[in-house]
């Protein structure tokens, strides 16, 4: 071999480095995210795993050894099958640093903090939607290429924390429905901040996408990411109201998504139920340019209304 790739084995970087000191090192296969988006409490009969399972020790390992030259993260997406630590009803993996539909999970922002460095970046979680646990501690805990962090509840200083490299901090907060926020310091100011807050009820659904064009060939599809929302326009981080979708025009429903790991739904049809406050609508162009309207409904939600074009 001309580069010896090493798969989890974090222990052995340094008795193989010793032995070939001129040998190139590869993470070949490194840190499995194991955990699903938005849920922070393992629980074994729904199949969910909790995102306080954090990948930092596999990175860590990486970073700190120069002589290994970095690492393929497995995953950057879940897939279908593969579902350890559980088995059925799960049916796919929770690997991926982002779920099936390409929503990013907590740990997505950990590497995002220490593969760019020089942008600040502060995130903040959990969700902060924990109605009946008043007064309960909350486990929170923020990722951040800062020197420091400050948390807030409310207004208040529940301290600052210095930021150990390649790690998170973490405080345990008594549950008070409001505004949980953190600021990230560099040379003694805020750079960067991040917050959660108590949501009201789920009002409506709110419909964006970061493909408003799609080639007319019959083959190219647009993402439509569909997000429940409260009276102020808040995404409902608990919501798992049923969506109906209706595309007409120049265009098709290719599949629909959510995430959850447990979710027998079809992945081809015109309604999905969202997990956790997200779900996702894959848009087909057909052969002929034109518009594509998209409409979702729910029952109790205001619905919502997005143009897509299909484009020679």
């Amino acid at each position: 071999l001309d580069v010896q790739g090493i798969n989890y084995s974090y222990g052995v970087y340094d008795s193989f480095h010793e032995s070939h000191p001129d040998f190139p090192i590869i993470g070949s296969e490194i840190g499995s995210d194991v955990s699903d988006r938005g849920i922070y409490a393992n629980d074994p009969e729904k199949g969910y795993v909790s995102a306080y399972n954090n990948v930092e020790g596999t990175w860590k390992s990486v970073v700190t050894h120069p002589f290994v030259a970095g690492g393929f993260v497995w995953t950057g997406f879940d897939y279908k099958g593969e579902p350890s630590p559980y088995a059925w009803p799960c049916v796919n993996s929770h690997f991926g640093l982002m779920d099936l539909c390409g929503f990013p999970k907590d740990d997505y922002y950990y590497y995002k903090a220490w593969w760019d460095q020089e942008h600040p970046l502060v995130h903040l979680f959990p969700h902060w939607n924990w109605q009946g646990k008043e007064g309960q501690p909350i486990d929170v805990w923020c990722y951040s290429n800062c020197d420091s962090v400050e948390l807030f509840l409310n207004g208040k200083s529940l301290g600052r924390k210095e930021m150990p490299k390649y790690w998170h901090v973490e405080w345990h907060v008594p549950y008070t429905p409001g505004v949980l926020e953190a600021k990230g310091y560099r040379d003694g100011r805020v750079v960067a901040t991040d917050r959660v807050e108590t949501t009201g009820p789920p009002a409506a659904i709110r419909l964006t996408t970061s493909t408003p064009t799609i080639k007319a060939d019959g083959e190219e599809v647009g993402m439509v990411e569909v997000a429940i929302v409260d009276a102020q326009g808040r995404v409902v981080p608990t919501a798992d109201n049923l969506v109906h979708f209706r595309v007409r025009g120049a265009g098709s429903i290719a599949g629909v998504g959510n995430g959850d790991p447990s979710d027998h739904e079809p992945d081809q049809a015109n309604y999905r139920r969202a997990f956790n406050g997200l779900c996702l609508l894959v848009v087909r162009a057909g052969e002929r340019p034109g518009a594509i309207a998209v409409e979702a409904t729910s029952e109790g939600l205001r619905s919502a209304h997005l143009r897509l074009e299909a484009v020679r």
